[in-house]
């Protein structure tokens, strides 16, 4: 039981599909005691409903682009748990249309409410969560390989996602006297409820699963593991990373001859 007595906060469960799900049972299965949030009214059944099925498990609102919100979902960790050891941010948003056509169309508000919400929000919660981090911890958030190359269609989510991951590298650097890790882990394409506003990601699993060396789609249990091992004392030693979990697909750099390159 890896992280028996630990205590974490999962942030960005909206349905059974979701990747801060498939965390969230893995830690759970490994003796965590966790406490989750939801965005809004609209997903809170659906949040709820999962959480009851964690023996101990509450869940609270929170928007992360809202401070406030922020701090008080802090507020109820303390008050549940008095500490927090690890803290797992999986989410990221950007308006559906700024994920169709080209990149150089991108309007002002589109850019700004994708680094907002997918990269300054890792910022914003690991700032409310290190006071309550008092025996050191970690933090996990997901990326994708659409942060170093062009995957079409990603487009100003790529963006954002390479913002975190340069977020994580300074968070890390900030952190790490207090004993505090950070980490992303970079998964590879999953239909997710978030995934699905990017046009293609039909696609680009299928692409995934014919290229990648492993040569099947990314499962979110894999994602899970690899966060429940990074939360765990069995990654003590490991901050400021990017891990992928992608059946190797990342390290392609082309396609054999005939097939069709990636980006």
């Amino acid at each position: 039981m890896l992280l028996s007595g630990k205590k974490g906060l999962i942030i960005g469960v909206a349905n059974k599909h979701s990747i801060a799900w498939a965390i969230a049972q893995s830690a759970a299965s490994q003796g965590a005691q966790l406490l989750f949030n939801y965005q809004n009214e609209r997903l809170r059944q659906n949040v709820e409903e999962l959480a009851a099925t964690v023996p101990g498990a509450k869940a609270y609102v929170c928007d992360v682009g809202n401070d406030g919100e922020i701090a008080a979902l802090m507020k109820q960790v303390e008050k549940e748990f008095g500490r927090l050891d690890f803290l797992v941010h999986s989410l990221a948003f950007a308006p559906r249309e700024e994920l169709t056509g080209q990149f150089v169309n991108t309007t002002r508000q589109g850019f700004a409410t994708a680094l907002d919400v997918s990269a300054y929000s890792l910022v914003a919660v690991a700032r409310a969560a290190m006071p309550l981090m008092t025996e050191g911890g970690s933090i996990v958030t997901l990326s994708y390989l659409g942060a170093e190359r062009v995957v079409p269609h990603y487009n100003v989510m790529g963006v954002a996602k390479a913002a975190l991951e340069c977020t994580v590298r300074y968070l890390a650097y900030d952190l790490g006297p207090k004993n505090i890790r950070v980490n992303a882990i970079s998964a590879g394409p999953i239909k997710t409820l978030a995934a699905r506003g990017v046009s293609g990601i039909t696609k680009m699993v299928d692409l995934h699963k014919e290229f990648a060396p492993l040569r099947r789609a990314t499962e979110q249990g894999e994602v899970g593991d690899t966060a429940m091992f990074l939360v765990s004392s069995l990654g003590r030693g490991i901050t400021g990373e990017i891990i992928y979990v992608d059946g190797g697909f990342n390290i392609l750099g082309m396609m054999a001859p005939g097939e069709t390159p990636v980006s």
